[in-house]
């Protein structure tokens, strides 16, 4: 069940860190190709508006794929097309045109001969490598010489969309952390909220939900609850709660030294603060 969890909160994590990298990119006009959570194989996968959103088997990471994080290099070609000119002898030239044309870096000349190229192989069969290497040459060649290229955009375009990532899982625990002071962020109350199993506290009768009246006949604060069972030394306690509508005295008993001090085991719940005093603890 821990196991569960840990991998639960990790896709979470992982899911707001993706989310901000693919909602900047996209705003700032760096169109993302898929958004997943997981790793490859994919277990399900939809294509929405040119974008392919998916969950893979592999529960331990994420992706947001940007067109063209790098500038397209003529190794990049050798790459992708290497393999598949071995097998097909006749794509040579058409690889070659490629190359010079992305070494010369003009880019209006590698975008037609990349189209001619495409040509040129379709309805060719390769090798299961040959053919993956060509598949993913295509497609990250083409983005990379596309107008949306993450390397053609401005570098506060490009440190934006990379730096939303920890930020958005920044921005995500000051949210969690906010609602949990909103919660109980702030003093302690006379009313238990826990009682630890095998304590003092448990062999007495203190339920949860109780709400502390006295202890020893003397009515007391909050604050003074935890002091004043301290002080007893280990000596007898008579607590009387109130529980149901109902005064309930509960049976006198000793306090244990715990962490150096004494304690009946249990825990006091707290108020919950304002939206900006929580925030500003948060």
């Amino acid at each position: 069940m821990t196991f569960a969890i840990a991998i639960l909160g990790l896709a979470v994590l992982i899911f707001i860190h993706e989310l901000g990298h693919f909602v900047v990119s996209l705003i700032l006009g760096m169109r993302p190709r898929r958004f997943y959570v997981g790793f490859p194989p994919a277990i399900w996968s939809v294509n929405r508006n040119g974008i392919e959103y998916g969950i893979g088997a592999i529960p331990l990471g994420g992706f947001v794929k940007i067109p063209g994080m790098h500038r397209p290099a003529v190794a990049d070609v050798d790459v992708a097309f290497g393999l598949a000119c071995d097998e097909a002898p006749g794509l040579a030239g058409s690889v070659a045109r490629l190359r010079q044309s992305i070494a010369d870096e003009n880019g209006a000349a590698s975008s037609s001969a990349l189209s001619i190229l495409k040509d040129a192989i379709e309805g060719k069969t390769f090798s299961p490598a040959a053919q993956k290497a060509v598949d993913r040459g295509v497609e990250d060649i083409g983005d990379a010489l596309g107008p949306d290229a993450y390397w053609r955009a401005a570098t506060w375009k490009r440190v934006a969309a990379i730096a939303a990532g920890p930020i958005a899982n920044i921005l995500l625990a000051f949210v969690l952390f906010t609602g949990l002071f909103m919660n109980a962020g702030g003093p302690a109350t006379t009313t238990v909220s826990q009682v630890n199993s095998d304590a003092p506290a448990e062999s007495m009768g203190l339920k949860a939900g109780d709400q502390i009246v006295s202890i020893n006949g003397v009515r007391l604060e909050a604050d003074q609850i935890a002091p004043t069972i301290n002080s007893s030394g280990g000596e007898l306690l008579s607590v009387v709660v109130r529980r149901d509508g109902q005064t309930v005295p509960l049976p006198p008993t000793r306090a244990v030294l715990s962490d150096g001090r004494y304690r009946l085991g249990f825990l006091s719940a707290s108020e919950g603060l304002g939206v900006l005093p929580a925030a500003k603890e948060a």
